[in-house]
């Protein structure tokens, strides 16, 4: 019981840090503790995932409901988070029953990773280490997103996206322009569109075309 109690001290003292280390607006301690709902939320997860995995009945959903009313994030007791993550805002963030979440992981507001339908079984995301989700972007479905993925604020992503690959647009689709700085985080304002890149593109072999056609 004391080793699960450290346990569950360190992983709290990880996330304030990450806390510090990805949010510029963090300015102290008592800041992060009292201000911070993804903080809040992650929190009463843990509790409500441990006394799931102890198989003790309905108190982790009521755990769940209570924080999603207080924080306006919900994540299901027996979703699986990793270490050091971070809900940044958070407000309307839903986290399904049967997702995976690996390390170092950063999603936004807004953001939803959920199902696609009433089928059981794993039906919700699985995502790997040092993934960032934008702002109201959602990942649906029992899919995978690789390590280190970007999805763009708004993006629907329904399909797997594999390692390193930043992926944008409804549907969502990967794109190969460089959107993120040194550090490997995601520029929202640097992300372009897919479609419109498409349509230039065949507006150029248009062009080509009309020009081999006068020349001939």
């Amino acid at each position: 019981m004391i080793e699960t109690l450290k346990r569950g001290i360190n992983k709290v003292k990880e996330d304030i840090q990450v806390i510090y280390d990805k949010d510029p607006a963090a300015n102290n301690i008592l800041e992060v503790i009292f201000c911070y709902p993804g903080l809040h939320a992650l929190v009463a997860y843990r509790l409500a995932h441990k006394l799931y995995k102890w198989h003790i009945p309905l108190f982790p959903r009521i755990i769940s409901y209570i924080t999603r009313i207080i924080t306006g994030i919900e994540i299901h007791p027996a979703s699986k988070i990793g270490r050091r993550f971070f809900i940044d805002h958070g407000e309307g963030v839903v986290i399904g029953e049967t997702t995976e979440i690996g390390d170092d992981v950063l999603i936004y507001q807004q953001v939803t990773l959920g199902g696609t339908g009433k089928e059981h079984g794993k039906r919700h995301p699985t995502l790997g280490n040092g993934v960032i989700v934008g702002a109201g972007a959602k990942v649906l479905g029992n899919i995978t997103l690789g390590n280190n993925v970007r999805v763009g604020a708004g993006s629907v992503v329904i399909d797997n996206v594999p390692d390193n690959a930043t992926v944008v647009g409804v549907p969502g689709r990967i794109v190969q322009q460089k959107v993120q700085d040194e550090n490997g985080i995601l520029m929202h304002n640097r992300i372009p569109d897919p479609v419109t890149c498409e349509l230039n593109r065949l507006k150029y072999e248009l062009q080509e075309l009309k020009d081999k056609i006068e020349r001939s």
